[in-house]
């Protein structure tokens, strides 16, 4: 299997640990990453609303390179995969749009057919590679830990499109979590969102939002929380800090842990190739225990 990966910008600006853990798991389990040279943001944080055809053509470029590679894309962002979806969809049932874009690739001599799909690295790893074939790569099970999932809202959500996952029970990341030892049980606040859509105009409803919820988890028990979006990492695991402050309860403090570094934690690579020391959250516990099994 191979892929064109498209990372996005969060991911390539400030969550580095995520790109390292993906380019040492994911070749281990017979995946080739190819690059998507010349590849820009997608625009859906930038431009959705400020200029939508900016976008849309945005997007709409993205697609166009990895169709000239005859290869569909692997994104790491559920924003960008709901971006990729949402302009190919719009492309194929709006001629008009359609024609506008076309003719605005044509300038640099890309198009888009609709022949490259944009897959977010849970459809790879949960459909495409399965649970079995990662299951025979694990050397160090991470077993006595119970961790919540969260996948992030833009993975089942809106219901008006294809997700990745189910939009009333989403589980594959649960059970990819499972797949490596773990207990991950459901809990009643699963499915709530991180706030960090409104993070940049409601910082404190933003905080408030996300401290709940990890106050929440670490109440039900869990070990960690893990997830697979780069925007609902970015605010578990890097301003608990800020969470403490403002609930004045310094017992907001949980590991958190991109899926793929604990994957690749399980499967014998070493912490510092999965990005582990640049986790603000207090991982190190947890670690230990992994390398201990």
């Amino acid at each position: 299997m191979r892929y064109a990966l498209y990372p996005g910008c969060t991911v390539q600006s400030e969550q580095y640990e995520y790109e390292m853990s993906v380019r040492e798991v994911l070749p281990k389990l017979g995946i080739q990453l190819a690059e998507l040279d010349g590849a820009g943001c997608c625009g859906y944080l930038s431009y959705r609303v400020s200029s939508p055809i900016g976008w849309k053509y945005l997007t709409a470029r993205n697609l166009a390179l990895a169709e000239a590679l005859s290869l569909d894309i692997l994104t790491l962002c559920n924003n960008c995969h709901l971006s990729f979806s949402r302009v190919a969809n719009d492309m194929e049932k709006d001629d008009e749009l359609r024609k506008t874009l076309s003719e605005a690739l044509t300038i640099e001599g890309l198009e888009y057919n609709g022949r490259t799909r944009a897959l977010h690295i849970l459809e790879v790893l949960h459909d495409q590679i399965g649970r079995a074939k990662i299951a025979e790569k694990i050397e160090k099970p991470l077993k006595g830990l119970n961790l919540a999932a969260h996948p992030g809202c833009y993975l089942f959500r809106p219901t008006d499109l294809k997700r990745p996952d189910n939009g009333k029970e989403p589980k594959k990341l649960d059970e990819l979590i499972r797949t490596l030892g773990a207990e991950s049980s459901d809990y009643p606040e699963k499915l709530e969102c991180c706030g960090s859509t409104i993070s940049r105009v409601q910082e404190k409803a933003s905080l408030l939002m996300a401290g709940s919820k990890l106050k929440a988890i670490k109440e039900h028990g869990f070990d960690g929380l893990v997830t697979i979006c780069p925007h609902c990492f970015r605010i578990f695991d890097g301003r608990q800090l800020e969470m403490q402050n403002l609930f004045s309860d310094d017992s907001i403090e949980l590991p958190v842990f991109y899926y793929t570094q604990l994957l690749g934690l399980s499967m014998g690579i070493p912490p510092e190739k999965l990005g582990l020391e640049l986790n603000n959250s207090p991982v190190e516990g947890l670690i230990e225990r992994v390398l201990k099994n």
